[in-house]
C-alpha cells in the first residue's frame, strides 16, 4: 500500500483514512492472523505449564456421543472404578450407578469426583441434546 493510494478526511471524532478495498481486506487478513496465531501462542504456553492438556479424539467423540462422562474420564485417566471411587470418597457401587445411568450423583459427589478425575464439573455434564433444542 502506498501512500498515493489513500485519502485523509478530517471529521470532528478524529481524521478518517480511505483505501482501496483491496487494500482494507489484506489489512483485516493480517489482523485476523496476527490474533489467530496470538491465540495459538496462549494455548502452547497453557500446555506448557501443564495448565491445559490435549484430550484425544476418541475421548472426545464418546464423550459428544452420549457415554457417560464419568467413566470416559476415569478410563482416559486409567484409573479402576475402586480407585476412583475411593478417591472421591464414595463407594464403588454408588459409582457404578452413577456410570451406568441408574443413580444421579449429588452436586457433592460430582465435584469430588471431577476433583479425582482432574476435571471441571463442567466436564461430567453430559451434551446438550441437539434434538431436544436445549442448549
Amino acid at each position: 500500500m502506498t501512500k498515493s493510494n489513500l485519502q485523509y478526511i478530517d471529521a470532528p471524532g478524529g481524521r478518517l483514512v480511505v483505501m482501496p478495498e483491496r487494500e482494507f481486506e489484506a489489512l483485516r487478513s493480517a489482523a485476523e492472523m496476527a490474533n489467530d496465531v496470538a491465540a495459538y501462542d496462549r494455548a502452547k504456553e497453557r500446555l506448557e505449564k501443564g495448565e491445559d492438556e490435549l484430550i484425544p479424539f476418541e475421548v472426545t467423540e464418546r464423550l459428544l456421543t452420549g457415554e457417560n462422562p464419568v467413566r470416559v474420564w476415569r478410563e482416559f485417566r486409567e484409573m479402576t472404578a475402586q480407585r476412583l471411587a475411593e478417591v472421591a470418597g464414595i463407594s464403588s457401587g454408588y459409582l457404578s450407578q452413577i456410570e451406568s445411568g441408574r443413580r444421579d450423583g449429588t452436586l457433592t459427589t460430582m465435584r469430588a469426583l471431577a476433583n479425582a478425575l482432574g476435571v471441571t464439573l463442567d466436564d461430567l455434564s453430559p451434551p446438550d441434546d441437539p434434538a431436544s433444542g436445549v442448549n
